[in-house]
């Protein structure tokens, strides 16, 4: 696609051309707006929400305002609550805690996958036995 055919395709879609397309290069216009459009505005397995709420996430650990702005009110958008909100960035907050903490520690990476693998074990055995 060329320049102005990714921007009318985007304007009509969006409402706007953002300010960020803009300065990607002619050569790969069309491809990042495939791209885009895959990811960010296409559903597949996940609901746009869900997705967001992913971005949001990753956003709050790498500490891109303009990515948890992006996020934030594109989950709005797709029905996304206050405390989903919240949910995500506390989780992702507690992931990148936990990551630092084992990490630095250098945990033994054998012996935190068995434990993992029996807790899933043991859950899935008490969910089956109280169904």
């Amino acid at each position: 696609m060329t320049r102005d055919q990714v921007y009318a395709e985007m304007n009509q879609m969006i409402g706007v051309v953002p300010g960020f397309f803009k300065s990607i290069p002619d050569e790969t216009i069309g491809i990042e707006w495939e791209l885009f459009k895959a990811v960010q505005i296409q559903e597949n397995s996940l609901t746009g929400r869900e997705k967001e709420l992913i971005g949001l996430a990753i956003s709050a650990v790498t500490k891109c305002k303009y990515c948890a702005y992006y996020h934030a009110e594109f989950a709005r958008l797709h029905g996304a609550t206050d405390a989903e909100i919240e949910d995500a960035v506390h989780y992702a907050k507690a992931t990148a805690g936990w990551s630092a903490y084992i990490n630095g520690m250098q945990a033994d990476f054998e012996q935190f996958k068995a434990e993992i693998d029996q807790v899933c074990a043991h859950v899935r055995q008490a969910t089956a036995q109280a169904a």
